[in-house]
C-alpha cells in the first residue's frame, strides 16, 4: 500500500499546485460584498480539489483492505467460489468452531464413502471409462477431505501454537469440508443421469442381486474362516472381527428386504420407489462384504504373521547383538538401556511361545518391532517387513470398523485412521514411522469402538417395524436417520444438499 500512498501525495501537490494564483494583484475597491464574493470564490476552488483527492485516498484504501481480505482468504480454504466461509467462522468462538470442524470432518467423511460405494456399484455396469467423469471430482473431494484431516491431525498435535492461527486452521478445515461437499452436490445429478435409476432399474437391480447372492456364499466361508481362528489363535487374535459374520447377515437381511421390494417397485413401474429401496440394498451389499472381507483378510495376515515370527525374533537378536552407538545418536549409558529393555521383551516372547498355548502372532511382532525399533539403523531386513504387516492390519480392521460403523464413529477417529492411511501410502521401510501408523490405526479404532458404544442403538426393544436390519443400517450409515422412525431415507452419491435426496423406502 506504500505506493498508494505515495500517489495520493502527488495528486495532493499536483491539485494544490493548480489552485495557487499566480495573476498579478489587484487592488480592493468596492466594500463589503465585492469583497466576500470574492473570498467565496477562492475557497469553492480550493476546496473542492482537495476533498477528491480524500476521496481518492478512502477509495485506494478500501481497494488495499478487500485485497489483504481476500489473502487471507485463499490462505486459509481453497477454492474460489466459497470464500465467506473462513472469516465466519474464524469469528466464532474457539469451542464451537472446534466442535463443527469435528463434526464437518465426519460429515465429509461419510459424503466420499457414500460416493466411491456407489460408484463401485456405476462401474460394474457402464465400465470404468463411464464413471472417469463422476471419479475425478470424487477424487477431487477426497484430496479437500484429505488435507482437511492432515490439517487436524497437526491441530490436535498442537501446531500451530498461536491461539489466532489455530483459528484459521479450523476455519480452513471447515472451508475444506465444504469444498468437498460443493464439489458432490454439483456432480450429483450428473452421476443420477449416468446411472439412470429413476428411468430403469432393472439393470442395476440384477447387478445388486448377483453380488448379493455372491456375498451370501462367502458369509459362510467367512464363519468357518472364524471359528478356525478361534481354535488356532489366542481369542485377543480374533477381537478385532468378533461380531463380523453376525453383523454380516444383518445387512443382508436387511439388503434381502429392500431388494423384494426394489422389485417389486419396478414390475409396477414406480421407478423412483425403486431407486430408494436399490441404493439402500446396495449400502448393505456393500458394507456386509467389509465385513466378511475383514474376516478372511485378517486370517491371511495372522497366517503370514506366524510364519515371519521366527524369522523377526531373529533378525531382532541380530540387532541386540551388533547394537552400537554408531548410527544412534545416544550414550553408551541409553544404548545400554536399550539393549537391556529388548533383552527383557524379547525373553519375554519367547516364554509365550514356547509356552504350548495358543497366541496372537500380530501381537508378538508389534512388541518384537517395538523393543529392537530404538536399536535398527537399516530399514532393510525382517524387522521393517514385521512393522510393516502390523500396521497395515491394525489400519485396515479400525478402517472396516469405522466403514460398517459410520453413522456412530466421530472425526476424532477418522482423524487418527487418515493418518495412519497417510503414513502407510508414503512408508519406506521406517520401523519408527510404521510403529507410528499402528499406534495412530489402535487409537482409531478405540475411539471408534468407544463413539459406538456411546451411541448405542435407538431402535433396541422397538417394535416390529424395526426390524430386518434397519437398526445395523442406521448404525452403518446406510439409511440417514431422520428421526422419523422409520431409519430415514438412503445415503446416496453428493453431498450434504444432495445425498438424502432419495425418499425413506
Amino acid at each position: 500500500m506504500r505506493w498508494a500512498y505515495a500517489l495520493v501525495g502527488f495528486v495532493w501537490l499536483v491539485l494544490v499546485g493548480r489552485t495557487i494564483r499566480t495573476d498579478p494583484p489587484v487592488a480592493i475597491t468596492g466594500e463589503g460584498p465585492v469583497a466576500s464574493g470574492a473570498v467565496e470564490g477562492a475557497s469553492v476552488a480550493d476546496l473542492v480539489l482537495p476533498l477528491v483527492a480524500v476521496v481518492a485516498a478512502a477509495v485506494l484504501a478500501g481497494y488495499g483492505y478487500v485485497r489483504r481480505t481476500r489473502r487471507a482468504r485463499e490462505r486459509t480454504t481453497p477454492g474460489g467460489g466459497r470464500g465467506e466461509t473462513a472469516p465466519g467462522a474464524v469469528a466464532a468462538a474457539p469451542d464451537a468452531l472446534d466442535s463443527r470442524a469435528l463434526a464437518l470432518l465426519a460429515e465429509a467423511d461419510d459424503w466420499v464413502r457414500t460416493c466411491r460405494e456407489e460408484l463401485g456399484f456405476a462401474e460394474a455396469r457402464s465400465g470404468a471409462r463411464g464413471i472417469e467423469s463422476s471419479g475425478r471430482v470424487v477424487r477431487a473431494a477426497a484430496a479437500e477431505l484429505a488435507t482437511a484431516f492432515r490439517m487436524r491431525q497437526r491441530y490436535d498435535e498442537g501446531e500451530p501454537a498461536d491461539g489466532t492461527a489455530r483459528l484459521h486452521t479450523l476455519a480452513g478445515i471447515v472451508g475444506r469440508c465444504e469444498e468437498a461437499g460443493r464439489l458432490l452436490d454439483a456432480e450429483a445429478a450428473a452421476f443420477d443421469r449416468l446411472r439412470g435409476l429413476e428411468e430403469d432399474p432393472s439393470e442395476a437391480l440384477a447387478l445388486a442381486e448377483e453380488r448379493f447372492r455372491e456375498l451370501a456364499g462367502r458369509t459362510g466361508a467367512a464363519e468357518a474362516a472364524l471359528a478356525d481362528l478361534r481354535t488356532r489363535y489366542a481369542s485377543s487374535a480374533s477381537d478385532v472381527v468378533t461380531g463380523s459374520v453376525e453383523q454380516a447377515k444383518d445387512r443382508l437381511v436387511f439388503a434381502t428386504t429392500r431388494l423384494n421390494s426394489a422389485r417389486q417397485a419396478a414390475d409396477r413401474e414406480d421407478a423412483p420407489r425403486a431407486a430408494a429401496q436399490l441404493r439402500a440394498a446396495e449400502g448393505a451389499v456393500a458394507q456386509a462384504g467389509v465385513l466378511v472381507a475383514g474376516v478372511h483378510r485378517l486370517a491371511a495376515e495372522l497366517d503370514e504373521a506366524t510364519r515371519l515370527v521366527p524369522a523377526a525374533l531373529t533378525g531382532a537378536e541380530a540387532e541386540i547383538a551388533g547394537a552400537d552407538t554408531l548410527g544412534l545418536d545416544v550414550t553408551v549409558g541409553e544404548l545400554r538401556g536399550r539393549v537391556l529393555h529388548a533383552d527383557a521383551a524379547l525373553a519375554a516372547v519367547r516364554h509365550e511361545l514356547t509356552s504350548g498355548h495358543p497366541y496372537d502372532p500380530l501381537d508378538v511382532l508389534r512388541r518384537v518391532v517395538r523393543a529392537t525399533a530404538p536399536l535398527v539403523t537399516g530399514r532393510a531386513g525382517v524387522l521393517p517387513a514385521a512393522a510393516l504387516l502390523t500396521a497395515r492390519a491394525t489400519t485396515a480392521a479400525a478402517a472396516g470398523f469405522v466403514a460398517t460403523h459410520r453413522g456412530a464413529v466421530g472425526g476424532t477417529a477418522r482423524t487418527r485412521l487418515t493418518e495412519a492411511e497417510r503414513l502407510l501410502a508414503v512408508e519406506d521401510g521406517d520401523p519408527v514411522e510404521l510403529l507410528r501408523a499402528d499406534t495412530l490405526a489402535r487409537a482409531a479404532l478405540g475411539l471408534a469402538e468407544q463413539d459406538v458404544r456411546m451411541h448405542g442403538n435407538p431402535y433396541a426393544g422397538t417394535a416390529a417395524r424395526y426390524a430386518h436390519g434397519v437398526a445395523g443400517a442406521v448404525l452403518g450409515g446406510v439409511l440417514l436417520d431422520g428421526g422419523a422412525g422409520d431409519g430415514g431415507p438412503p445415503a446416496s452419491f453428493g453431498g450434504p444438499v444432495t445425498r438424502a435426496r432419495r425418499s425413506s423406502p
